[in-house]
C-alpha cells in the first residue's frame, strides 16, 4: 500500500469508537448511556446526539474518537491508552475545528457586532493504560503556557477532564453505563493475556474468544470478531513504536530524532498512519522519508 491511498482512505477506527462513535442503532445507544452516565441526565433519544466527528486526513495525528452535539453542549470523549500532559491543548486545536465548522453551518459570522451564541464545550479523555492513576484528575491548557518572572495571573483556560477506567476505577461509572463496563473488562482481558506471555494475536484472539463466551456488549465481539481483532493489534503497534522511541530518547527530541526513528519503523513496514500519530510528522514527510529509503509504507 502506498502513501498516497493510505491518504485517500479513513483512518482505521479504534475499538473505542467502534462502540461508541458510530452511526448504528448499538453505537447511538452506547453513546447516550455514556453520556447519561457521565452527566447525571436521563435522555432517552439516541438521535439527540448529533455526531460532527471531524473525520479528515489532516488531524491524523489527533485520535478525534468520538464527537457530538447535544441540546447546547458540544462534547468531545477521546480514549487514550498513555498519560499525555499535552491533552488539553489537543482538545482546544480539536474543538476549534469543531467550531468553525459549527459556525459555517449555522451561517454565523464573529465578525459581527451582535454575540454568538455557541455550545459549551466537554472534553472527557477515558484513560485505561498501564500507569497506575487516580480515578479522575485534570489536565490544564494553561499549565503549558510560558511565563515570565511577572506573570502569575491566567487569564484564559480549557480543562480535559480525565476518567480512569481501569478495572477498580471509577466502578460507579461504570455500573450505569454496561458499555463501557464491557469495553473495559475486554481490554483488561487483553492486558492480562500478554501479561501471561501470549504474543500479541493470540492475547487478542483469546479474549474476543472470552467475550463472545460472556456476551459482552450484546454480541459485538461475535459480528465484529475480525475487525475488532484488526484494530487491537493495530493499537499494540502503535503502542510498541511510542515504546521504542521513548527508549531511542526520540520522543523527547527535535525534529531530526522523530525523522531517524520514522525512517527505522518505515523499514520495519509500521503503518504510516501509526507514525504520523506517534511523531506529529506530516504524510508528506513521511512520503520524503520513505522515497529515500526506497521502501513501500
Amino acid at each position: 500500500m502506498t502513501l498516497q491511498t493510505t491518504q485517500q482512505r479513513e483512518y482505521k477506527d479504534r475499538l473505542f469508537k467502534a462502540i461508541f462513535g458510530r452511526n448504528t442503532d448499538e453505537s447511538k445507544r452506547w453513546r447516550l448511556d455514556l453520556y447519561n452516565a457521565l452527566n447525571g441526565t436521563s435522555y432517552t433519544d439516541p438521535d439527540a446526539l448529533i455526531l460532527n466527528t471531524i473525520e479528515n486526513v489532516i488531524y491524523i495525528t489527533m485520535h478525534n474518537d468520538v464527537s457530538f452535539l447535544i441540546d447546547s453542549q458540544m462534547v468531545l470523549y477521546e480514549q487514550q491508552s498513555s498519560h499525555n500532559q499535552n491533552m488539553a491543548l489537543r482538545g482546544f486545536l480539536y474543538f476549534s475545528q469543531l467550531y468553525q465548522i459549527y459556525l459555517a453551518e449555522t451561517e454565523q459570522d464573529p465578525n459581527r457586532s451582535k454575540k454568538i451564541e455557541i455550545p459549551a464545550p466537554q472534553f472527557v479523555v477515558f484513560y485505561n493504560g498501564p500507569d497506575r492513576l487516580e480515578d479522575e484528575y485534570e489536565i490544564r491548557l494553561s499549565d503549558s503556557f510560558k511565563r515570565n518572572g511577572k506573570q502569575n495571573k491566567v487569564a484564559y483556560e480549557w480543562t480535559a477532564f480525565v476518567k480512569n477506567i481501569n478495572e477498580k476505577h471509577n466502578e460507579g461509572l461504570q455500573k450505569k453505563c454496561n458499555a463501557l463496563y464491557d469495553y473495559s473488562k475486554f481490554v483488561e482481558k487483553v492486558r492480562r493475556n500478554k501479561k501471561i506471555g501470549l504474543n500479541a494475536h493470540d492475547a487478542v484472539n483469546k479474549a474476543v474468544d472470552e467475550a463472545i463466551s460472556e456476551n459482552l456488549l450484546d454480541g459485538f465481539f461475535v459480528r465484529q470478531k475480525a475487525e475488532v481483532t484488526g484494530m487491537i493489534l493495530e493499537e499494540f503497534n502503535e503502542e510498541r513504536f511510542k515504546k521504542n522511541m521513548r527508549e531511542e530518547g526520540y520522543e523527547d527530541g527535535f525534529a531530526d530524532g522523530k525523522s531517524e526513528a520514522a525512517e527505522n519503523f518505515l523499514r520495519e513496514g509500521i503503518s504510516p498512519e501509526i507514525i504520523a500519530r506517534c511523531t506529529g510528522l506530516s504524510i508528506e514527510k513521511l512520503q520524503e522519508l520513505a522515497e529515500k529509503l526506497c521502501v513501500k509504507a
